[in-house]
């Protein structure tokens, strides 16, 4: 691990920054001889504002919430390090003087509609590994080509990365967050200048790459506590939720489960197969080498939009998972990767368009939309792990679900219902514990092991078997569904 920090501390105490696209928080973690032991130190959200028919991040009050939780932390424990995760794709750009220009703008804004680069979709595939999707990096630089922003820019900075500017002076790019700009080459974990200059991007643009457990710099930023390293962790948050799969073995499929559902399998080399592509499989760098193959899938945003849209009418989640668990399974059923789903809206609106469209029945109350809701899911996260298996040529006997998902005790039956494999639920703060370890390995107060720092996790962890149930037709025919309703909108 070049420039890591190996003080040989156990039990250090260090604080994960873990930003999140609806929230954010400080966590600080001790790793000891029986497991980790967290306490949460602040909590705070992450609301886009809509300004000037543009949707942005608030990255000022992020940073302003970083420094006052990071501040708190420093007040309650002796901290000895602070790693930072959060979402992918997004970026500020500073200028010659290293000052920002303009706030970052939120990957579900509208800019990238449509938006192409002159690169064939095999040609770029082939050297970065990257599923499609609208608001990869390339696409949001593609759709700024000739702004005056992107003109006076001199350095691109993911969100993680940026904060770390802020904090310590030092710019650079993490590799696990680099890779999902669709702008690094996956085969050799360098930035793609030939690819860049094919698609008209500067490649002057990119810093230096940094790998988990470098030392990014001193932290200096008023509020907190000078001389405190700053440790790359695998910044990509779902990077640091698959460090904390409490995997016992290899073969495995994992859900990191929270606004986007994460499902893939963690290999040792990329897949950039044809077959691949089409199936649209991201391979983004992960920990120590692996790499995360996975597919983007619609995840509990879903659900929190509906919520949005009821307000206080619908009651609590809880009592409506209840009754949603009791609803007729499979009667109501969309394709939730549908991009119709994708911008904010009054979703339970939208969800019974889709459905009414099609002519088929829509569900009319709160209970029977969260059901249609969840078992649309688990179809999505099937077809993920039946095709992660069958693209990859490794197989997966058990999927690890961790994130915010992994609380929804119904969602996570209902996936192992779908995929006809046992699911593993938890551990819910899976992005916070692998923040944690891969700091606490770098001060050598966790093991070197990926496998050994899973242990921990195990040991650490609540975990809930939910055995499979049924034989799996129904679910079969719901899939079968779905893919005749994609086969008519090609």
């Amino acid at each position: 691990m070049g420039g890591a920090a190996r003080a040989g501390v156990t039990g250090s105490v260090v604080a994960a920054v873990d930003l999140g696209a609806s929230g954010g928080r400080v966590i600080t973690g001790r790793v000891g001889p029986s497991g980790v032991e967290l306490h949460e130190v602040t909590r705070f959200g992450n609301e886009p504002v809509f300004a000037g028919g543009t949707l942005y991040w608030d990255i000022l009050r992020l940073h302003e919430e970083v420094v006052s939780g990071l501040s708190a932390a420093a007040s309650r424990f002796p901290l000895a390090s602070v790693g930072i995760d959060s979402w992918g794709c997004d970026y500020g750009l500073l200028d010659a003087a290293g000052t920002l220009i303009g706030n970052p703008v939120h990957y579900r804004d509208g800019r990238t509609s449509g938006v192409t680069v002159p690169v064939p979709a095999q040609a770029l595939y082939a050297v970065t590994g990257i599923q499609h999707l609208p608001f990869n990096t390339i696409y949001q630089l593609a759709a700024s080509l000739g702004t005056s922003a992107l003109s006076a820019a001199r350095t691109l900075l993911l969100i993680p990365d940026l904060l770390a500017y802020w904090l310590t002076g030092s710019a650079g790019a993490e590799v696990t967050n680099a890779s999902t700009t669709a702008l690094l080459d996956v085969a050799t974990r360098t930035w793609a200048a030939g690819l860049m200059e094919r698609a008209g991007i500067p490649p002057r643009l990119f810093p230096p790459l940094r790998h988990p457990g470098d030392v990014i710099g001193l932290i200096t930023a008023s509020g907190v506590p000078g001389g405190l390293p700053l440790v790359a962790v695998a910044s990509h948050d779902t990077a640091s939720a698959v460090v904390a799969v409490p995997a016992a073995g290899p073969h495995f499929a994992y859900i990191s489960s929270g606004t986007w559902s994460l499902v893939g399998m963690e290999l040792a080399k990329p897949v950039l197969t044809e077959e691949s592509r089409l199936a649209n499989f991201t391979n983004e760098a992960g920990i120590d080498g692996t790499v995360r193959y996975l597919r983007n899938v619609t995840g509990l945003w879903l659900l929190q939009e509906c919520l949005r849209a009821w307000g206080s009418a619908a009651g609590a989640l809880e009592p409506l998972l209840a009754v949603a668990a009791a609803v007729e399974p499979l009667r109501f059923v969309i394709d939730a990767d549908d991009p119709v789903f994708l911008p904010p809206g009054d979703m339970p609106s939208r969800i019974a368009r889709w459905l009414s469209s099609r002519g088929l029945p829509a569900p009319s109350s709160p209970p029977e939309i969260v059901r249609c809701v969840l078992d649309s899911l688990a179809l999505a996260y099937r077809s993920a792990v039946i095709a992660a298996q069958s693209l990859s040529g490794q197989h997966a006997d058990t999927v690890h679900i961790v994130g915010g998902g992994s609380r929804n005790e119904l969602l996570c039956q209902l996936t192992a219902d779908a995929c006809g494999l046992p699911v593993l639920a938890g551990p819910a703060e899976a992005t916070a514990l692998g923040n944690v370890l891969v700091q606490a390995r770098a001060l050598g107060a966790a093991p070197e092991s990926l496998d050994r720092m899973r242990a921990i996790v195990r040991a650490s962890a609540a975990l809930r078997t939910h055995p499979p149930a049924g034989d799996g037709r129904a679910w079969t025919a719901a899939a079968n569904r779905i893919r005749h309703f994609r086969a008519l909108a090609v």
